[in-house]
């Protein structure tokens, strides 16, 4: 009798920290870091207690109602903090000596981050754990083929602050040489413009407007342009261009290495020969 109380001790106290340890292990459902806020659904276990198992939405004050409990604000607190709550509550008020609380995260609501533009799928998604725009870019499907490689973050004003607006070089931010702003908040928007394009006319295969790629040279403009026509050559090409103050030039016998600026304009002349 001895033995068999032992082990039904060993298995009281052991079986609670494996409970808890195999919901943790279901990902981001239980992302410790995670802040609680209005909107958010959570479902609630006690170890051995299934009458105080419950699911509750996170009210506009931030507060759940909880089984013998009442009212709890856990507003702005991250998941770990709210089972420690209302664990210690449980306990301090004599309901359970040692209780064994679990809490997930199944609807995530609060904490989202608007990704717009020239994305794949653009809508809102929740922050279910600490995120970078690398990740909220991956969400979104990725950049569409007519998006560009930048993108813009935009900050709400906080705390009497201002809306701060940040580029992005998504290149550089892929390419793992710029690291600056990675990490998303709650309430911003990501947004990525279309793509910068140019015109190309003339002797082409697919005369029309283009994509413009970065370090894009005349060059690598016809060649996205389906390459040279059998009429087509590559000397006398003309180059229309804005300058600064707006007006159009117009660049005869331009370069073929002249690198490609947004919204020029080629011309391919047909050889005369």
């Amino acid at each position: 009798m001895a033995q068999f109380a032992m082990t039904r001790l060993a298995v009281r106290l052991i079986v609670p920290v494996l409970f808890g340890i195999l919901l943790n292990l279901s990902g981001a459902w239980a992302a410790g870091d995670y802040k609680l806020g209005p909107g958010d659904t959570l479902k609630i276990t006690v170890f051995d207690y299934p009458d105080l198992s419950t699911e509750e939405r996170v009210s506009e004050s931030g507060t759940i109602s909880f089984p013998l409990l009442g009212k709890i604000s856990i507003g702005g607190l991250s998941t770990d903090e709210a089972r420690n709550l209302i664990a210690s509550r449980l306990e301090s008020q004599g309901f359970i000596k040692q209780a064994h609380v679990n809490l997930i995260v199944s609807q995530f609501v609060s904490q989202q981050v608007s990704v717009i533009g020239d994305v794949n799928k653009p809508g809102k998604y929740p922050l279910e754990k600490t995120s970078t725009i690398v990740d909220l870019l991956s969400m979104a499907g990725g950049v569409s083929v007519n998006g560009g490689e930048r993108a813009i973050l935009i900050r709400p004003a906080k705390d009497g602050g201002k809306e701060t607006k940040t580029e992005i070089d998504l290149y550089a931010l892929l390419q793992g040489t710029d690291s600056k702003h990675l990490e998303v908040q709650n309430g911003d928007i990501i947004f990525v413009p279309r793509a910068q394009m140019f015109y190309i006319y003339g002797e082409v295969q697919r005369p029309g407007m283009i994509k413009l790629e970065r370090n894009m040279t005349i060059t690598h403009a016809i060649s996205s342009a389906g390459g040279l026509t059998p009429k087509g050559t590559e000397n006398g090409i003309k180059l229309k261009r804005r300058d600064a103050q707006g007006n159009m030039l117009t660049i005869d016998d331009v370069n073929p290495e002249e690198l490609i600026k947004p919204d020029d304009i080629l011309y391919i002349r047909e050889s005369w020969f």
